[in-house]
């Protein structure tokens, strides 16, 4: 489920339509699924990783080329969830990555559950487990079934900012003062500040690894 504040994240208003700039890394699927990656350069290390979605856009689109495949998102139509399509999606990234001569495909992993434990650090959450073992978020768990690690968590991967009356309409809540606030579909808080007029919420991702 998205939500509208979603649709004026800082990084999708900057290259909302860019991605097709690198055709050969974005694809259809059959049955409408959608898979939209970027190559871009990291030297292996986790001091290296991208600072999230937002710094991995900033480094794709700076020119430096690339030596790895990044998951930027996978979209299945609402009547086709729960049929392992999205598998197959990052089956096809890895392909796609291996067809391409990258080294790995990253995936900075937004995990489905993490809205219903928005205080939660995300540090702790990601290696939360079920009783029989297993990632208890889905979308980690399907990660980590194709084979991929985690590397480390990012707290602020994709940024927000707006007004307290544009946070208002996106939310359909009132902020009548400043402070931290628990919004519908966040993963994390929402830091309003009302003497500055200007609410920031960033969204929280976890970086895993596919070897190809």
């Amino acid at each position: 489920m998205s939500y509208e504040f979603q649709r004026h994240a800082d990084t999708f208003l900057r290259y909302r339509g860019r991605l097709e700039e690198f055709p050969d890394f974005q694809f259809e699927l059959d049955g409408g699924v959608r898979g939209r990656t970027l190559p871009l350069r990291w030297d292996g290390t986790l001091e290296d990783l991208p600072r999230g979605i937002d710094g991995a856009f900033e480094r794709a689109f700076g020119g430096a080329g690339g030596n790895v495949l990044c998951a930027v998102n996978v979209t299945v139509p609402p009547e086709l969830r729960r049929s392992g399509l999205s598998r197959k999606a990052l089956e096809h990234m890895r392909d796609v990555a291996r067809d391409h001569g990258l080294d790995c495909l990253l995936a900075p992993v937004m995990p489905t559950w993490k809205e219903r434990y928005p205080l939660a650090p995300i540090e702790r959450y990601m290696h939360w487990r079920r009783d029989d073992g297993v990632l208890l978020d889905p979308w980690l768990r399907t990660h980590e079934r194709l084979g991929a690690r985690i590397l480390k968590a990012e707290p602020h991967s994709i940024w927000t900012t707006g007004t307290v009356a544009e946070w208002e309409e996106w939310t359909e809540m009132a902020f009548p003062d400043s402070g931290e606030y628990v919004i519908p579909g966040g993963q994390a808080t929402l830091a309003i500040d009302r003497e500055r007029d200007v609410g920031r919420y960033a969204e929280p991702n976890v970086w895993m690894i596919h070897d190809i």
